[in-house]
């Protein structure tokens, strides 16, 4: 009761009735259906993420979840020391990844969200977030981490199912994930980079289907800033394809509609492609998921890991003769 009390308290509301609902509270309350959150960073970093929905608002990009300022006009209530926000509840439907049209208006929303997001100077007190610069570093890192797991499991006496398909993909994995690397030290990426700098936008970071809410008459939201940070727009759009095409076998007729989409409304320059296809290149689910085995970063049977990679391998053919089209398609050298 004393956390509804101190929510209710900070943020000059009634509420009425509260329910949990995918990790977010919906609250029905006097001043209408609102979204409470419980932050798991500081409040500098939020004073980003608040001041990049205001500075896209600001820009005319308004369908975010805007947060409410408590009564002393910040973005968040401060509740035993843990941090919660408070945004209007926004009703619609998940965009669906398997629905070409869904996924085009979702391409020219993130458009228009990259145009909107320029020229965002972050308020004082908060902590920039930024990845410009760091993927080469970063993909780098990943290939290596990739050796240094698979002697993590040399060294065990049992090998789960998922060790025993590690080690048989891994080659695979590795050789792509250099080759990434390579395609993106040969790319324009520096200079791309430093007209990001220089332009200040951001990226959001996340934009996957349960953050893309579609209300009527196809009327799109964008929810969930909680990662977004300055970054090349084309990690953006690489992320949402790959969160799009693992869903479609890679079906290369969703690439080029995401791409097409996307520049109607901010055209790709020709160097950006490459970036785009280092990203594309680079087998980020792959480590992703090992790196949560190997390092216990989430709670998940062993079943679920061994059939989520097996998932992954499965796809390979599918994913080579993607790239392949790719290259072909956008002239990559």
């Amino acid at each position: 009761m004393m956390r509804e009390f101190e929510v209710e308290r900070q943020f000059g509301i009634k509420i009425d009735n509260i329910k949990a609902n995918k990790g977010v509270y919906y609250l029905k309350t006097n001043k209408g259906e609102r979204c409470l959150k419980k932050i798991n960073y500081g409040p500098q970093k939020l004073l980003f993420v608040y001041g990049a929905k205001e500075h896209l608002i600001k820009n005319g990009f308004e369908d975010v979840d805007r947060y409410f300022l408590n009564i002393d006009g910040e973005p968040y209530a401060l509740v035993n020391e843990d941090l919660y926000t408070l945004s209007e509840w926004l009703d619609g439907r998940e965009c669906d990844f398997h629905n070409i049209e869904d996924v085009k208006i979702a391409a020219k929303t993130l458009a228009k969200l990259h145009e909107a997001s320029k020229g965002y100077d972050p308020p004082e007190n908060s902590k920039l977030k930024t990845d410009l610069g760091r993927w080469p570093t970063l993909m780098a890192k990943r290939v290596k981490s990739l050796d240094k797991m698979r002697d993590m499991v040399r060294k065990k006496n049992n090998k789960s199912s998922f060790d025993l398909l590690y080690i048989k993909s891994l080659d695979f994995y590795k050789k792509i994930g250099k080759e990434a690397l390579r395609t993106l030290e040969e790319s324009e990426y520096e200079s791309l980079c430093a007209i990001a700098e220089n332009e200040k936008g951001f990226c959001h970071h996340d934009y996957t289907y349960h953050n893309i809410i579609i209300g009527q008459d196809n009327h799109i939201s964008v929810i969930d800033f909680d990662y977004c940070k300055r970054e090349v727009r084309t990690f953006d759009i690489s992320n949402f394809m790959t969160k799009v095409l693992k869903r479609c076998n890679w079906n290369m007729e969703f690439a080029t509609a995401i791409i097409d989409s996307y520049n109607e409304e901010s055209p790709l320059k020709e160097e950006e492609y490459k970036v785009l296809f280092a990203y594309l290149q680079f087998p980020q689910r792959y480590w992703r998921l090992a790196n949560r085995y190997y390092y216990n970063e989430v709670n998940w049977g062993q079943n679920t890991f061994a059939s989520k990679l097996e998932g992954i391998i499965n796809e390979q053919e599918e994913y080579l003769n993607f790239l392949g089209q790719f290259k072909d398609k956008y002239n990559i050298k």
